[in-house]
Protein backbone atom coordinates (compact mmCIF):
# COMPACT_ATOMS: atom_id res chain seq x y z
CA UNK A 1 0.00 0.00 0.00
CA UNK A 2 1.32 3.52 -1.33
CA UNK A 3 2.19 5.81 1.55
CA UNK A 4 -0.32 8.60 2.07
CA UNK A 5 0.88 12.36 2.79
CA UNK A 6 -0.31 13.03 6.77
CA UNK A 7 -1.81 16.08 5.81
CA UNK A 8 -4.42 13.85 3.37
CA UNK A 9 -5.00 11.50 6.16
CA UNK A 10 -5.36 14.37 8.91
CA UNK A 11 -8.33 15.98 6.33
CA UNK A 12 -9.91 12.65 5.80
CA UNK A 13 -10.60 12.42 9.45
CA UNK A 14 -11.06 15.25 10.31
CA UNK A 15 -13.91 14.83 6.85
CA UNK A 16 -15.30 11.45 8.51
CA UNK A 17 -16.27 13.38 11.78
CA UNK A 18 -17.54 16.74 10.28
CA UNK A 19 -19.88 14.34 7.73
CA UNK A 20 -21.10 12.35 10.31
CA UNK A 21 -25.08 12.13 11.27
CA UNK A 22 -24.03 12.13 15.13
CA UNK A 23 -24.18 15.85 15.78
CA UNK A 24 -21.54 15.53 18.81
CA UNK A 25 -18.99 13.91 16.49
CA UNK A 26 -19.01 16.69 14.13
CA UNK A 27 -17.36 18.81 17.03
CA UNK A 28 -14.68 16.90 17.46
CA UNK A 29 -10.85 18.03 16.19
CA UNK A 30 -8.30 15.24 14.73
CA UNK A 31 -4.58 16.61 14.79
CA UNK A 32 -1.25 14.90 13.46
CA UNK A 33 1.28 14.73 15.99
CA UNK A 34 4.51 12.74 16.12
CA UNK A 35 2.93 10.07 12.85
CA UNK A 36 -0.52 9.94 15.12
CA UNK A 37 -3.91 11.34 15.03
CA UNK A 38 -5.25 12.85 18.18
CA UNK A 39 -9.54 12.83 18.78
CA UNK A 40 -9.49 15.83 20.36
CA UNK A 41 -12.71 17.82 22.11
CA UNK A 42 -15.68 16.80 24.05
CA UNK A 43 -19.00 14.44 23.62
CA UNK A 44 -21.68 13.30 25.64
CA UNK A 45 -21.07 9.76 25.95
CA UNK A 46 -19.05 6.89 25.83
CA UNK A 47 -20.35 5.53 23.34
CA UNK A 48 -19.88 8.88 20.59
CA UNK A 49 -16.11 8.69 22.15
CA UNK A 50 -15.75 5.26 20.72
CA UNK A 51 -17.91 5.71 17.52
CA UNK A 52 -15.11 8.91 16.65
CA UNK A 53 -11.98 6.83 16.96
CA UNK A 54 -13.96 4.18 14.65
CA UNK A 55 -14.56 6.65 12.49
CA UNK A 56 -11.52 7.45 12.06
CA UNK A 57 -9.53 4.49 12.27
CA UNK A 58 -11.35 3.40 8.95
CA UNK A 59 -10.02 6.30 6.92
CA UNK A 60 -6.84 6.19 8.69
CA UNK A 61 -5.20 2.41 8.68
CA UNK A 62 -1.96 2.82 9.34
CA UNK A 63 -1.78 5.58 11.21
CA UNK A 64 -2.29 5.25 15.36
CA UNK A 65 -5.33 6.85 16.62
CA UNK A 66 -5.45 8.62 19.96
CA UNK A 67 -8.55 9.22 21.40
CA UNK A 68 -7.98 12.49 23.97
CA UNK A 69 -11.64 13.11 23.80
CA UNK A 70 -13.56 14.20 27.00
CA UNK A 71 -16.97 12.89 28.02
CA UNK A 72 -18.98 15.59 29.59
CA UNK A 73 -22.17 14.61 30.95
CA UNK A 74 -25.38 16.72 30.27
CA UNK A 75 -28.45 17.16 32.49
CA UNK A 76 -31.38 15.40 30.94
CA UNK A 77 -35.15 15.25 31.93
CA UNK A 78 -34.86 11.69 32.21
CA UNK A 79 -31.93 11.62 34.32
CA UNK A 80 -32.48 10.53 38.04
CA UNK A 81 -32.99 13.42 40.69
CA UNK A 82 -31.18 12.96 44.35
Amino acid sequence: MAEQPSGEIQERAQSALADSPIFDLRNLRVEHVDDRLLIVGSVSSFYHKQLAQELVRAVSRDVEVVNRADVCYTATSSSPVS
